[in-house]
């Protein structure tokens, strides 16, 4: 089905956690937070490409127009950028967790009620094991069903994602990206 030219990154199957993040960051090339400018058309052209290796027949043939309509639709902020949590609503992952976390923590005194939760050993840094706890409480609130390899993959998955320095934990500033 899928042939050498198909883009590597946007097959319609359902990403993992630990992919969506591979897929963000090929996209997110400068790594400020967002897909914009050629990334932005990068991205486009990608997602057209494998629309049409899955037999989705376009009816407008312009891609200037398809951006704008597609803009339309998932840049919800119309900022004319895709942020993260833009992306997530566009691609199929098998677990959400931003958008869990984005409904959970939805304003800065409620992040900092969180933080501070959290970060049970009050070091001023959430480590594995108290993201792990985060997380594991988080889907259980939004009654989502997750074992302990999930678990570990997700935990792993934000660290990836948000450990800016690579010390293994989340300070305030990387937690609040």
């Amino acid at each position: 089905m899928a042939g050498p030219q198909q883009a590597p990154h946007l097959h319609l199957a359902e990403l993992t956690a630990s992919q969506f993040l591979d897929v963000w960051r090929h996209f997110d090339a400068d790594g400020n937070g967002y897909i914009e400018g050629k990334e932005l058309e990068n991205f486009f052209q990608e997602l057209e490409s494998a629309r049409k290796g899955a037999g989705v027949d376009p009816k407008n043939d312009n891609l200037g127009d398809k951006m704008k309509e597609f803009m339309h639709k998932y840049d919800k902020n119309a900022d004319g950028k895709i942020e993260m949590a833009e992306l997530a609503q566009i691609l199929p992952t098998e677990e959400n967790f931003l958008l869990c976390f984005r409904q959970h923590v939805g304003s800065s005194s409620e992040f900092m009620e969180a933080w501070r939760r959290y970060d049970t050993d009050r070091s001023g840094y959430i480590e594995a094991n108290e993201l792990k706890g985060f997380l594991s409480d988080l889907l259980k609130k939004a009654n989502r069903p997750y074992d302990e390899p999930k678990l570990q993959e997700y935990t792993q998955t934000i660290l990836r994602m948000f450990d800016m320095n690579g010390d293994g934990k989340l300070g305030l500033s990387e937690m609040s990206r």
